[in-house]
């Protein structure tokens, strides 16, 4: 038996690709659904990032840059879950994107309706 086939799993601190890769696509699908949220929760009399059409399509945008990222994750990445190429944050950046989609898509139509 060959020992550099077998996979081994990083450590639990260690930062590799997938893992920052994961990270990233997580902030932006996090940021996306906060400022849906917002879009979708303020009036659109009111001035700021989560309201009106700009918040809308922010949280759109963040949406599916983390979807992007995460999927980019979740594709290239060689093991499974836990072993530290970062796929379950992957995952969790997917859902996050299409919530953040779903929120943002909904705030855009709202401020279409209203104007």
């Amino acid at each position: 038996m060959n020992v550099s086939n077998l996979l081994v799993a990083a450590d639990a601190y260690t930062m590799s690709a997938g893992r920052i890769g994961s990270l990233v696509a997580g902030v932006f699908g996090l940021a996306g659904v906060v400022v849906g949220g917002l879009a979708l929760a303020r009036p659109a009399s009111r001035i700021g990032v989560g309201s009106g059409p700009l918040g809308a399509t922010v949280a759109l945008l963040a949406g599916l840059l983390s979807m992007v990222g995460g999927g980019l994750v979740v594709a290239t990445s060689d093991g499974g879950l836990g072993t530290g190429n970062g796929r379950g944050g992957g995952y969790v950046a997917l859902v996050l994107g299409l919530v953040a989609v779903a929120l943002g898509g909904l705030a855009l139509l709202r401020s279409r309706r209203t104007a």
